[in-house]
């Protein structure tokens, strides 16, 4: 007010009211933040409206908002972000160079702006606190650190980088002149990979003036500048990293190259899967905020997503929560702090909440790493659900108001001789609610003290932890969170190699196992199908399920037992019938294909009931009463030989593609009963084991084997066709999107209409789960991927000049769809393949790095034995069964390629050229676009396999460039060469 009384005594008005109109109600704020939303060239329309609406869109920060949003792969500053911007849109560049002056205007003020423009120009000389009340320690032993500072408490730690040659080379200058050209990662808040030349990227350090400015933050630079890893060493506090069992290309990103200008840094977060971290700092200073476990930052909100347990953390940046949050503070609520010197090694425990603030230019590198003190939390964090990733970052303030917790909480605090008033209070800062129909996990602005450190111990013990997680979330089935580190197969491999090669720690292990995956129902499982068939007792080394397959697998002496869980009770019923009616098939009909399939030993059906477990037999015959008495499916199939074989599979897989992923998150059926199957365990090694180790011929020879069992499997013929399957249609009848794409050719025999019209439900979301998938597949791909695939998928069938259906000659086929790398089984053909004898730690050895013999394959040769896992059988187009071996066998090989389609030896349909055949219809005559197709309308993300194996192919323009690049050695392919 007293603004607008000084501007009418100098006869000056206030242009907001006429220059925003009716947009004058929203705070500017509010239209700063719309106008992120809008493209770069609806801003500079914008602009135009009026002089208030001139001024809003002409602001720095807008512009960099802007081109971060658009900027994807190498940036290059261009002197303001508003022509940086105007660069990516390719505007000519004389009219970005117009060098016309800004316009500027009275009568119009903005606290809002003001407050931005101070923190873009503010200076940092001020910020330090150099009596800060984290401790700092020198010559720390080992034994102290894990007693007194590990998992408990941050340190900075003077002395551990002295000897570092990075000490004295890792200044801008040498940085610059040694690797000026070398593209390095820009940290953002984006979803988007952008990165800068460092010579570029310098330049930019020392001409901006940016509020939050870009940040390197590079994970990849020990491959872009190997000779920087000389530089430092793991400090001798932090080498033990569990996850230093997984190759580097399966390990999560865990190091880092940090360099920001003043003012830049990293706001408030808690370290990915509630790692530990250690980062020492080689040029500048840094200022550090740290919060324990649980204690949630003033002016930051958790959001959890109740579905798949993804954490979204909103954030000030670090110089404005300084400027804004931190003075509103009183002293008992202000975080611990320091401010790092260069030389110091500062440490963050687990869960640790943080905030870092470059007073000045810095250079820095740091790591994360799981250790004892943190590994079951970070197999906590793993967990399906997400009410424990709530409460392992906001603490007792994620629980909602729930009586039967209120109890568990209570009797925690006395058995610790806490008070249970400090921490259930009325006034919390998270809560879960509803909105949108969505629940999420969320905080208030109001405050709680933790002057006491035992406070934050009751929500961050373990074991309470524990009793957050939701026992009906199956691992198998629930949804991944984007956020975990790494995925649930590299994770189930992680935990895997850590049993093994770890023994000394197993009891450790064992608890992460149960917390990440329910590792102890599974064995309880196990134990129990054993003891019914009468089969040896399980050693210590075969307690955790094997492999990164969705069921849990068990390798016995001479048996393996897979139990399975994946999609539900109602998917794995199917899965195993399948396979069961595949393998009685295989007994009526002479094919060499039985030689190369492990033999089935027992099958059956497990279930929990009343706490204890009961096993029954069944051989994909007839339907069980416990299945039957769960009203799951349909009791006209009873009377059926095989009635959840092959074509009752197709049916359900029909229900299962219109289903909304909603639907599917949860699967229908019991998680409480679970078909298994044991079969005989085969010689040898699996050929991801060995893939390092193999030789070209060993390898060609490998496809020369898949290209005959595919012949083989191909040529089988299939079971008899359902005729009750005619009803299926009538169950998507009342479906507008089934009528829109049901192929309408009533030539087409129903068992091909069958699969295309699986596709077809597939092809209707395709854009949104592309999107889903994310990099590494490119946008301008996705935005192009409807325009690529064929409205009518059933054009792929091979058709007659005359329109005569061909189906009777092209029939679908028996197809394997997973024969992958764990698929294939490897035996010495050089006197020594017994299995057996094999040291477990041997077992799961995947060969050198440089491709040379590993030690315990030296001298040994192998071939091809057997294809293992035909739960995933189904019928289709036999160039299905392609992709998984090209691309995950083969890795894209086009030599490898060619030998298996020669052994192969059997034509794919195809169609001719045809004199009624419009230019664009001939696309259906390439093998590589149907190929391609297939590729992008899979279950699984095969794109973001293709996109790394083709890495160049990220700057592809059309669909086509990919097809050729990938597929295009099938359109030479003539089976009768």
């Amino acid at each position: 007010m007293a603004n607008l009384h000084a501007e009418a005594s100098f006869g000056l008005r206030d242009r907001r009211h006429d220059a925003l109109g009716e947009l004058r109600v929203l705070p500017d704020e509010v239209i700063c933040s719309i106008l992120e939303n809008l493209s770069p060239r609806d801003v500079a329309r914008l602009s135009c409206v009026s002089s208030v609406m001139y001024i809003l869109c002409n602001e720095e920060p807008l512009w960099m908002s802007l081109c971060v949003k658009k900027a994807n792969g190498q940036l290059r500053y261009r002197g303001s972000w508003k022509k940086t911007t105007l660069h990516l849109e390719n505007v000519p560049v004389k009219y970005i160079e117009s060098g016309r002056s800004p316009l500027h205007f009275d009568g119009f003020n903005s606290l809002f702006l003001y407050r931005r423009l101070y923190r873009c120009h503010t200076t940092l000389d001020g910020f330090s606190r150099d009596s800060g009340n984290v401790e700092r320690k020198d010559g720390m032993s080992p034994e102290v650190f894990n007693r007194d500072y590990d998992g408990k408490k941050p340190v900075l730690l003077k002395g551990l980088a002295d000897t570092w040659p990075a000490r004295t080379t890792w200044t801008i200058d040498n940085l610059l002149l040694n690797h000026g050209e070398k593209a390095l990662r820009i940290s953002q808040k984006s979803v988007k990979k952008m990165s800068m030349k460092l010579r570029d990227y310098v330049s930019y350090m020392n001409i901006q003036h940016d509020e939050d400015p870009l940040y390197i933050f590079e994970d990849k630079f020990g491959e872009i500048i190997p000779e920087l890893l000389k530089d430092y060493d793991v400090p001798c506090l932090f080498q033990e990293d569990f996850f230093n069992v997984l190759d580097e290309d399966q390990r999560p990103p865990y190091r880092w190259l940090i360099i920001g200008p003043e003012r830049s840094g990293a706001s408030w977060h808690i370290d990915p899967a509630l790692t530990s971290a250690w980062n020492t700092l080689l040029v500048g200073r840094k200022r550090w905020a740290m919060y324990p476990p649980g204690k949630v930052p003033l002016g930051v909100t958790v959001h959890v997503n109740d579905e798949d347990g993804d954490v979204n953390v909103e954030t000030p940046s670090s110089l404005q929560w300084w400027l804004d949050y931190y003075p509103l503070l009183v002293d008992e609520d202000k975080p611990i702090e320091c401010t790092q010197l260069p030389g110091e090694t500062i440490f963050v425990p687990s869960g640790w909440w943080h905030c870092v603030l470059n007073l000045e230019t810095t250079v820095a590198v740091t790591q994360n790493f799981v250790n004892p003190k943190n590994f079951e939390f970070v197999c906590l964090d793993m967990a399906p659900g997400y009410r424990h990733k709530g409460v392992c970052r906001a603490g007792l303030l994620a629980l909602s108001d729930d009586p039967s917790l209120e109890a568990e909480i209570v009797d925690v605090c006395r058995r610790d001789d806490m008070d249970f008033s400090n921490f259930r209070r009325k006034e919390k800062r998270m809560k879960i609610r509803e909105e949108d129909d969505m629940p999420q996990t969320e905080r208030t602005d109001e405050s709680f003290q933790y002057s006491d450190v035992q406070k934050r111990d009751l929500c961050y013990d373990i074991d309470f932890l524990a009793t957050m997680l939701d026992e009906d979330r199956d691992h198998y089935n629930a949804p991944w969170s984007s956020g975990n580190c790494i995925g649930p197969r590299e994770m189930r491999e992680w935990l895997f190699r850590l049993w093994i090669r770890k023994p000394e720690i197993r009891e450790l292990i064992w608890k992460g196992a149960c917390l990440a995956l329910n590792a102890e129902r599974w064995f309880d499982c196990l134990l129990n199908i054993c003891r019914f068939h009468k089969l040896s007792h399980p050693t210590d080394d075969q307690k955790l399920p094997v492999g990164t397959g969705s069921n849990p697998v068990y390798l016995m002496d001479d048996y393996v037992v897979k139990i399975f869980v994946e999609g539900g009770l109602e998917n794995s019923m199917y899965c195993l019938g399948t396979e069961l009616e595949f393998y009685a098939l295989l007994h009526e009909f002479s094919t060499s294909l039985q030689n190369y399939m492990p033999e089935i030993l027992a099958s059956g059906i497990i279930y929990l009931e009343n706490g204890s477990f009961t096993v029954i037999s069944w051989d994909g015959r007839g339907i069980p009463k416990l299945i039957a008495d769960c009203n799951l499916f349909p009791v006209k199939y009873s009377e059926e030989n095989f009635p959840f074989g092959l074509w009752n599979k197709k049916q359900y897989e029909l229900r299962r593609s219109g289903t909304s992923a909603t639907d599917l998150a949860c699967p229908t059926g019991s998680s409480q009963i679970w078909p298994y199957v044991i079969t005989k365990r085969c010689q040898g090694k699996m050929f991801a084991q060995l893939r390092d180790a193999l030789s070209q011929a060993e390898i060609i020879n490998l496809a020369t084997f898949l290209g005959e069992q595919l012949h083989n499997l191909h040529v089988l013929p299939l079971p008899p066709f359902s005729s009750k399957f005619s009803d299926v249609p009538q169950n998507f009848k009342d479906s507008d999107s089934f009528m829109e794409v049901e192929p309408c050719d009533s030539k087409i025999s129903l068992e091909w209409k069958i699969f295309f019209r699986n596709l077809s439900n597939k092809k209707m979301g395709v854009s949104s789960h592309l999107t889903k998938w994310g990099d590494p597949i490119p946008d301008t791909l996705i935005k192009r991927v409807d325009e690529y695939l064929p409205n009518d998928l059933t054009k792929f069938l091979p058709l007659s000049e005359d329109d005569h259906n061909l189906d009777e000659i092209w029939t679908p086929m028996w197809i394997h769809s997973d024969i992958m790398d764990d698929n294939i089984q490897m035996e010495s053909c050089s006197g020594n393949s017994n299995y057996n004898g094999i040291a477990l730690d041997e077992v799961i050895h995947r060969g050198s790095s440089n491709g040379q013999r590993s030690e315990d394959t030296h001298g040994m040769s192998w071939r091809p034995s057997h294809i293992l896992d035909f739960s995933d059988l189904t019928v289709g187009d036999p160039l299905y069964d392609l992709i998984p071996i090209y691309l995950d066998i083969f890795r894209g090989d086009t030599i490898l390629l060619k030998q298996l389609l020669q052994s192969y030896k059997l034509p794919f349909m195809s169609r001719g050229a045809s004199q009624y055949e419009s230019e664009e219809d001939g696309k259906f005559r390439r093998l590589s676009y149907r190929a391609m197709c297939y590729c992008i309308l899979h279950d699984e993300n095969i794109l973001g396999a293709i996109f790394t194996i083709w890495k160049e192919l990220r700057q592809a323009k059309s669909w086509e460039e990919v097809e050729l690049a990938v597929w295009g050695e099938l359109n030479s392919y003539n089976h009768s060469s």
